[in-house]
């Protein structure tokens, strides 16, 4: 990641470079604004600039030993990480475990919501933090000289997540940093960062990515259409996140749409069989897929309820949607209506609290049988 590749944020660019080049870098950063504006990528491109050995006046050279360290990857003795983990059965747990994962994970993407590192760690209902043990290994690791003779650069993602002996411990390093050092804090919760830290360090404020930027992205990356691209980055808050997982979910409404027919027919012809094959599939496409699924689908069950009035200018379907629905309204009536809206609320909570996905999917789908075979049909 370097300064070109984050989105926006001209002004945090032109402040970060302007300490630097002043030489008053200060020893610990905090980075604080609203998610998905590029705190992260920020902190890893200025980290980037701060290990390169020949940095240019607006961004790192990319060519020289540190910058080749790095590549496409964060690897590099002189850059250090701390983000949430969950423990895995009994005993300590680092950062270091999750370090390969973690450093995938970022370089695939650096623009993501917490929800999706928990997804990744696969931490169901644990909660993750930064463990007391963790302070350790930060005063051992920034102890050592550093290995390019130049900073030594920690990020701390979530230090609102940090135990809190291990807050207190890491209050002296970030007093009294060691060296060439720079301690960059990267939160979501300012206000839950140990006060006594707060204070120490210098609160970078980054605002929401503007328009212009996100739809620019939305266009080059993703190829939207330059209206198209525009109206999802307006309703985006300034998140490239938000703007991401709209894009996301545009694309999944083909097979969400065939997954809820294939669903609505099998209950009404009680194909049990069938329906055990349909919920193995939907269990393995995954849970952030599972919950934009079941989104669809309370949406698909408004707008067919609605259709059996007439009112079109309701109505959010397009042409296949349309089409279905002269066939299916007529199933979702007051007889089941608020019912089957409980029931996919139930699951997707389900689905969230990582319950076994193919006891959550073929459940879900018996409850259809009544739902559209019996309370569905029509009353003569």
């Amino acid at each position: 990641m370097f300064f070109r590749d984050v989105i926006g944020q001209s002004e945090v660019k032109s402040s970060l470079l302007g300490q630097f080049h002043e030489g008053r870098v200060p020893h610990a950063l905090m980075f604080s604004g609203p998610p998905g504006c590029g705190k992260l990528p920020m902190a890893l491109a200025f980290a980037r600039y701060l290990l390169c050995e020949s940095p240019g006046d607006d961004d790192a050279c990319g060519h020289c030993r540190s910058c080749m360290m790095l590549g496409n990857r964060y690897e590099h003795p002189d850059l250090h990480f701390v983000f949430p983990v969950v423990k895995r059965g009994g005993g300590t747990v680092r950062c270091d475990d999750y370090l390969r994962q973690w450093d995938a994970f970022i370089s695939r993407q650096p623009y993501f919501a917490y929800q999706s590192w928990l997804d990744e760690i696969k931490a169901g209902n644990s909660q993750p933090m930064i463990y007391a043990n963790e302070s350790d290994e930060i005063l051992r690791k920034l102890s050592f000289k550093s290995a390019m003779g130049g900073y030594k650069v920690l990020i701390i993602w979530l230090p609102e997540k940090m135990n809190e002996a291990c807050a207190n411990k890491l209050l002296k390093l970030v007093e009294e940093p060691m060296g060439l050092t720079c301690i960059i804090m990267v939160t979501e919760d300012r206000p839950s960062v140990l006060p006594t830290i707060r204070s120490r360090a210098q609160d970078i404020m980054f605002r929401g990515i503007p328009v212009d930027d996100l739809a620019g992205v939305l266009e080059s990356r993703y190829g939207l259409q330059r209206s198209e691209a525009h109206k999802v980055a307006a309703s985006a808050d300034g998140s490239l996140v938000k703007c991401i997982r709209t894009v996301e979910v545009d694309s999944d409404t083909g097979f969400c749409f065939d997954m809820f027919v294939r669903l609505m027919r099998l209950a009404y012809s009680r194909d049990v069989r069938e329906m055990k094959a349909w919920a193995e599939t939907m269990a393995e496409i995954g849970r952030e897929r599972q919950k934009t699924f079941f989104e669809y689908s309370q949406r698909m069950l408004r707008d067919n309820f609605v259709y059996n009035f007439h009112l079109d200018g309701l109505l959010d379907m397009d042409d296949r949607e349309r089409l279905f629905a002269t066939r299916f309204a007529p199933f979702i009536n007051e007889r089941n209506v608020i019912s089957i809206m409980r029931k996919m609320s139930e699951a997707a909570s389900n689905v969230e609290n990582n319950v076994n996905p193919k006891m959550i999917f073929f459940d879900f789908a018996l409850q259809m049988i009544v739902e559209i075979a019996v309370k569905g049909a029509r009353r003569g």
